[in-house]
């Protein structure tokens, strides 16, 4: 990226459906916590939330399932930061780890599953809870992760 990025693209990853063996969704109040607390620290960024923009995806048909998806990979690909909650194992969270650790993109990821090997491995940084993520982004340590990834000084000009 180049010096003049001004803004980031965050995309928040997190558990869905998880392990439910029915349309069943896991509950999804963190995703508005956490963009809001990018929104507040990262003014002039974007935050891609999947739900937020296919609020009905477990009941889509497997063709629109494998093209939103799909997308959403596209997505990761395209973004700066990758954040993902997972409070428990999810398929298609570890799959968005997987492509942005291959493209270099930060991954932090709020979980208690500290010695989940996916988590260890693609994770560039590990908040067990939203709180810690909270100070985390409040101390600015994501905003100086960022900045030195993308070569931008502590101002982000």
């Amino acid at each position: 990226m180049s010096s003049s990025l001004k803004q980031y693209q965050f995309f928040l990853a997190g558990i869905i459906q998880g392990s439910h063996l029915d349309l069943c969704v896991h509950n999804q109040a963190y995703r508005p916590r956490i963009e809001s607390l990018l929104s507040k620290n990262f003014p002039k960024s974007k935050v891609f939330c999947p739900v937020k923009k296919h609020p009905e995806s477990p009941t889509y048909s497997d063709e629109d399932a494998k093209r939103v998806f799909f997308k959403h990979v596209d997505v990761v690909k395209q973004s700066h930061c990758l954040i993902v909650y997972l409070p428990e194992a999810s398929l298609g969270s570890g799959i968005e780890m997987w492509e942005a650790y291959h493209q270099n993109i930060p991954i932090i990821t709020i979980s208690p599953m500290t010695t989940n090997w996916v988590v260890r491995i693609f994770s560039h940084v590990v908040c067990e809870d939203i709180n810690s993520f909270q100070k985390f982004v409040e101390r600015g340590d994501l905003k100086n992760l960022l900045n030195q990834r993308y070569q931008l000084n502590p101002k982000g000009n």
